[in-house]
């Protein structure tokens, strides 16, 4: 055999450890390469996610929120809203169709509602964030057909000079007063008292018709439907007892400037004291006129 063969196969089987070292060495360093990279990965995703609470005083501010702030201040509708709250606290009074009842105590001193002893709180709504109006020099409000500053509406604003714009602005108009409200529960068809009710502050848009604010309009009244405690009383609730059904005799009596005549007559429906009645005369003659201790007063 020729030696150098014999020399030569121990050269290549000794590169094979060395082969082998090289191989390990670069999976080591491609070890902590990837370690290395990982590490920095991790570093900037923490860091992304501290620098918000990092530094508190100077939040991220994205164009789009940018460009939405600069549209809010540029709006002409940016300082409305302390004069839009004025002019419906000094309107609202005027759009109410609610009235108090006919015999209610509401002779107190008018306050700047027009309604004594009233408070009007109003909350103004936003504007649709996409709405684009143009600069406008003088802005004013009005009311729409129909519409009523009581509870949750709409009031319109209209650009009266500079620009040719009109648009309708949400509202809430709260209206607190005071109202009787039940100390106990009452049947329907009892004869409340005043002892039976306390005076609290409720918002009269929250109820369904006009609350009863004076304990003396209970005398001579029972309540058409049964109260729960805490439950405020309203007009309707109550009920005058029928005092004269129709075809009763009654005595008429007509009361005209400086005189006043009697006569006699028959009821032609039912009521209680202090509604009208249609009554007709011993003659045949047709006459309204108010119940008052079984008399019916007609005024000519």
């Amino acid at each position: 055999m020729d030696p150098s063969i014999e020399t030569f196969r121990p050269q290549r089987a000794s590169c094979a450890p060395a082969a082998a070292a090289r191989i390990v060495s670069a999976h080591i360093v491609l070890a902590h390469a990837l370690a290395a990279g990982a590490a920095a990965c991790f570093a900037v995703s923490t860091g992304a996610a501290a620098a918000p609470a990092a530094s508190p005083a100077s939040p991220v501010t994205t164009p789009q929120a940018s460009t939405r702030a600069a549209t809010d201040e540029a709006s002409p509708m940016a300082d409305m809203g302390p004069q839009l709250q004025r002019w419906i606290e000094e309107s609202a009074a005027s759009t109410w169709t609610v009235r108090l009842p006919a015999d209610a105590d509401a002779s107190a001193a008018d306050d700047e509602t027009g309604r004594a002893g009233l408070r009007v709180e109003v909350q103004v709504g936003k504007l649709n964030r996409g709405m684009r109006l143009a600069p406008c020099a003088r802005i004013e409000p009005f009311l729409p057909p129909n519409a009523k500053l009581w509870g949750r509406g709409f009031v319109g604003v209209r650009c009266a000079e500079g620009a040719s714009w009109s648009t309708m602005i949400p509202v809430t108009v709260s209206v607190f007063g005071p109202a009787l409200v039940a100390n106990l529960p009452l049947p329907a068809g009892a004869m409340p008292s005043a002892d039976d009710f306390r005076i609290e502050e409720v918002d009269w848009t929250r109820t369904t018709g006009v609350p009863v604010s004076d304990p003396a309009w209970l005398a001579g009244r029972s309540l058409g439907r049964p109260l729960s405690a805490g439950q405020v009383l309203r007009a309707n609730d109550l009920r005058i007892p029928q005092t004269i059904a129709a075809g009763d005799p009654v005595r008429i009596r007509m009361v005209g400037s400086g005189f006043s005549v009697s006569a006699g007559g028959f009821a032609l429906s039912g009521a209680g004291e202090g509604q009208s009645l249609r009554v007709r005369t011993e003659t045949g003659r047709m006459l309204v006129g108010t119940v008052r201790e079984r008399t019916v007063e007609v005024r000519l």
